[in-house]
This record gives structure tokens, sequence and C-alpha cells, in this order.
């Protein structure tokens, strides 16, 4: 089987999709599959190599002369590496695909961002994979046919893009240290983070905040620390090649998510055995065994998420058993069964 996987590009930024494009590519080349990866190209470049994935630079950038170059470019890669499955990870690459398909290759997208509008158009391909059942659930509802649509839920244990979770070294970090690894958007919740952080933390005076990630409403979320009175006490990290590090070196993991397909850094951190605290929407129910890996409270709601915070804070018994529930039921969260689920997916088409 040839595949070819299609997405933005290929950086190391801690964005979810090509983390998982990455994955499945690397693992599909090392189970015997050709594999190619087409982007713009990045540091991942050097991984795919390493697992033998041939790397294909497209520029898709949406402006007019780079999507007539794109469509030029796109039509000789796909006649050069004859693929039997094309698999889009963004909403440009399935457009790409399905203007040359054919009767050629069959086409899968896997859609990560279903709360965008343009996500319908992930609708296109053959099949379309969901990284959570709440994913599943809303493209149906926005007019996705059900005999189209497949669940994969995201994992990230065993990725061939980290280390074993033993050899991170950890950080001094001042505890008890609360933390998020998020991209700085509205959309994760930094501001109802910070202001759950600022109403507990007169009351356990040693906590400190670790805000990892980068993101283009960082500035918004420096300033509403900044206006706190415990401005020093909140940290902004930035992003972290190794967010595994502040992981394992944190007392209490915080995804305070408004919207949140199937989050990534969730099993990252429930494999670090972290008592973890996550808003109950979209795929980060799913992610945490529907709160039996996790503390679940409502979106938006900083009075809620304080509560528990403190109730974790207050009662060491209680912390160390959010921490253990967190470390258990891991085997589903591995790589190796996506890409195990993934190929079960491309099989339905193949075999027709």
């Amino acid at each position: 089987m040839r595949i070819i996987h299609i997405l933005n590009h290929v950086q190391e930024i801690g964005n979810g999709i090509v983390n998982v494009a990455v994955d499945l590519a690397c693992l599909q080349a090392k189970s015997g599959y050709e594999v190619a990866v087409v982007s713009a190209g990045g540091e991942y470049e050097t991984l795919l190599d390493i697992f033998g994935v041939k790397h294909y630079q497209l520029d898709q950038s949406r402006k007019p002369i780079s999507m007539i170059k794109a469509v030029m470019r796109y039509r000789a890669i796909a006649a050069e590496f004859q693929p039997d499955i094309v698999h889009a990870h963004m909403m440009t690459g399935v457009i790409l695909a399905r203007i040359f398909k054919g009767n050629k290759y069959a086409l899968i997208s896997t859609v990560h961002n279903e709360f965008q509008r343009a996500s319908l158009l992930m609708g296109l391909a053959d099949r379309v994979i969901a990284v959570s059942k709440a994913v599943q659930d809303s493209m149906f509802r926005r007019g996705i046919p059900e005999n189209k649509l497949r669940v994969v839920c995201n994992g990230t244990l065993g990725s061939p893009r980290t280390r074993q979770i033993q050899d991170y070294q950890p950080l001094p970090l001042q505890h008890p240290a609360i933390a998020t690894v998020a991209g700085m958007y509205q959309r994760k919740g930094i501001a109802e983070l910070i202001a759950a952080f600022e109403q507990i933390a007169s009351d356990f005076p040693q906590a400190h905040l670790y805000l990892v990630g980068n993101g283009p409403d960082k500035q918004l979320f420096e300033a509403q620390a900044q206006a706190t009175s415990v401005k020093e006490r909140i940290h902004f990290e930035g992003f972290q090649p190794e967010p595994q590090r502040y992981l394992i070196s944190c007392d209490i993991f915080v995804l305070a998510s408004h919207r949140d397909p199937c989050p990534l850094v969730l099993s990252e951190a429930r494999e670090t055995g972290i008592a973890i605290v996550g808003t109950q929407v979209d795929g980060i129910p799913e992610a945490l065994d529907n709160g039996q890996a996790g503390l679940l409270v409502p979106v938006k709601d900083s009075n809620a998420l304080a509560g528990v915070l403190v109730q974790l804070l207050s009662n060491a018994e209680m912390l160390d058993e959010w921490k253990q529930r967190a470390n258990k039921n891991l085997e589903r969260l591995s790589v190796a069964r996506v890409h195990q689920e993934t190929l079960a997916v491309y099989g339905e088409l193949i075999t027709k």
C-alpha cells in the first residue's frame, strides 16, 4: 500500500494535527508501507527521513498564485508517487486531493478541529475520521453522512517524536505547581485559569502557575496576569519542545478549553501520573475516561475551576488518588492503537 499524507507543514511547534500525521506516517513506514508526506516542510522532515518517509515540498498558502502552483505541484507529486491512499489532515489538502482523485486512489480525511466552519469540506473524502465520538456526532449533525464517519481517538503514547517518559529530566518548579500546556488562544481557557488561580492564590501562598505554550492571544493573557496581585507567581514559559518536563514536575495539570476535539496533551499528562482537571466539553471527557481519569468542570467557569483546585490543594489524599486514576487504562492512548485503527479505515476502501 502506498500512502500520502497532506498537511500544511511539519514544523515542531506543538501543533496537534502535525503531530498526529507525523506519528502515523512514521509508524506506517515502519510497518513496511511506502509513505510520503506532502507539506511546506519543517523540523520533522529529519524524523520522517529516519523512518524512510519521503517528503515532498508543497506550499499551500491561500493566495491565488500559490494555489495555482500548488495544484500543478500536487498533480505532479501524485503522478510520481502513485498513491493507493491519500490522507488529508487539513482543509486545503482535502480539496487538492479531491480535484485529482478520479478512481486513482482512496481519499481519507481526519477532522481535528470540527468547530471551524470550513471543516465541513473534510466531508469531500471517501472516509472521514473523527478524533473523538464528540467530533463524530458533531459532524453528523452538520451533514456528513454517517456511513462516511469513523472514530479513531487520538493517542500519543509511544510516539516516535518523544522519548520514554522516564528519560525526561524534571524541572525545579516551585510547589505546589499548577500547569497547563496549550496554545495561547482564547478557546484554550487560559483567561479562566488565570482568574481561578488569582482566586485561590491567597489561600495557598506557595502555589505557582506555569503556562506553557505560544499563540496569538499570549499578550492578552500576560496583561491579565500583570493586573493581578499575584503576577510574580504566574509564569509564561513559551513553547517548549519537551513539555513532558513540566508534566512530570508539576502537581496539577489543567486544561480549561472552551472547545477541544481530543487534545493530545491529556494522554501525555496521564502518562506522567499527574492529577488532571479538564473542562466538560467536546472530546476532553473521552480523553479522561469520562471523568474516571480526571476531574471535569463546566466550560468558562473560573469559580468552579477554583473550587476544584482548592479541593486538590487542601487534601493530599485526594490529590494522590487523582494522580493514580490518571495513570490507569493507558493502553488505549497509544500511537500503536491509532495506527492500527487508521489502517482498518484504509482497508475498507482498498479491498473494494
